[in-house]
């Protein structure tokens, strides 16, 4: 039996980082939302380190002492390595102004933090809830939902909002999939004990290391503030296919291949299943509809190799809730160009580097030997999250990237 348990203004569905961002923000407007989680919190996640621009958007939605004040890995820039090369960006000096550093987070802790957060702004957030249907009705959208006890009930709600991530709960319900322009590819990923001595690692940056011979396959190493890391190898699934033994086995041994990543592991421990995500990118038809919209991952997800997801889910978040409060305001906001165009412009800033970065463009420019220091703090804004500064040449024009890498390989 299905039994109804009201009416609220908002329903967003995932409690992550775009859905509790936005339900935090339109909570503060005073509005009645309902956040309904399919997992229970903490809960493991990856998508660890995060970029400076993502400070802005906590600080906006309250919850940016909170995090401060979690402890959590301090972190300034990206260090990059392939085979003998090695270069770093400090986000500090960049192009754009704002937060110039931010945090690397184990995701169950800094998820819950700002799920906490939502909370205690006035949002409603119940955990073990999952959707299976979502149909329109006069006056917004009635949302069924399965308990974790096998109970079934129904609430409606003015607009749904789906922060659901990988879940992609709407686009699945609503038939609003469709295939990513990027190449399928397999991650494989674990959190390890450290224990790294190296002098040459940087335990304020994230280290992303390429594969010396396969330009297609590199590592992230992040580092927590508990003397932990979180380690993971992106593979082509042609190459992942012709890999033997576990994911485990896999992993190792590619780590083995990797040079400095290699070396700073010498001494760590393995003692956490690894976990493997395949074909992550992901795109839809739609990033909104009549009372919906998509956040974060459950409209686009690029690639994890310049940390952009928790970025883009927060500012898809503080968008979509001024236009949400607008419509439930009786103005009729056009959702085209206040919400997915804005979004979409950094988007496809990342999209143009990620493409960069598999077909050598990007790999090109960071590993220069003789950088202009005002280009790299141009391309480091980028990398710090900056990718809606329309000031960056290379925001407003992305496709000199091409030029820029000609010019390196010159």
């Amino acid at each position: 039996m299905t039994v109804s348990q009201g009416c609220y203004d908002v329903v967003v569905i995932g409690a992550g980082p775009s859905g509790a961002v936005a339900s935090a923000l339109l909570a503060d407007y005073g509005y009645r939302v309902l956040v309904l989680e399919k997992e229970h919190f903490p809960r493991f996640s990856i998508g660890e380190s995060l970029l400076p621009q993502s400070m802005a958007f906590l600080e906006r939605a309250g919850m940016l002492q909170a995090v401060v004040e979690a402890g959590f890995q301090y972190k300034n820039g990206a260090a990059f390595s392939r085979a003998n090369e090695y270069d770093c960006f400090d986000f500090r000096e960049k192009f754009t102004s704002g937060w110039g550093t931010t945090f690397q987070v184990q995701r169950e802790r800094f998820d819950k933090v700002l799920a906490d957060c939502a909370s205690a702004r006035g949002a409603e957030v119940r955990y073990g809830q999952t959707v299976i249907a979502v149909t329109s009705i006069e006056k917004g959208m009635q949302i069924d939902v399965v308990s974790d006890d096998g109970s079934i009930f129904q609430v409606s709600a003015g607009f749904v909002l789906d922060g659901s991530g990988f879940g992609r709960v709407l686009p699945r319900l609503m038939q609003l999939e469709k295939s990513s322009s990027l190449a399928s590819r397999v991650s494989l990923f674990t959190h390890i004990e450290d224990n790294i001595r190296d002098h040459r690692f940087d335990r304020n940056k994230i280290l992303i290391t390429v594969h010396p011979h396969h330009p297609a396959v590199w590592y992230w190493l992040i580092p927590f503030s508990n003397g932990r890391a979180s380690v993971g190898v992106v593979l082509p699934r042609e190459t992942y296919a012709a890999s033997e033994g576990s994911e485990g086995d896999i992993l190792q041994r590619f780590i083995a291949e990797s040079g400095l990543l290699n070396d700073c592991l010498a001494q760590a421990k393995f003692d956490t299943r690894v976990g493997m995500v395949d074909g992550y990118s992901c795109n839809v038809e739609s990033l909104y509809g009549d009372n919906f919209a998509l956040l974060g991952n459950a409209g686009e997800f690029l690639d994890p190799v310049f940390s952009s997801g928790v970025t883009i889910a927060l500012k898809s978040a503080s968008l979509a809730a001024e236009v949400v409060h607008r419509q439930l305001q009786g103005v009729k906001p056009d959702w085209q160009t206040e919400y997915a165009d804005p979004l979409m412009r950094g988007v496809n800033t990342f999209r143009t580097f990620v493409e960069g970065w598999y077909d050598g463009r990007l790999q090109d420019v960071i590993f220069a030997a003789d950088k202009s220091e005002q280009i790299k703090a141009m391309i480091s804004s980028i990398l710090a999250g900056y990718a809606w500064d329309e000031q960056n040449p290379y925001v407003r024009d992305p496709s000199r990237l091409t030029t820029l890498a000609e010019l390196c390989r010159k």
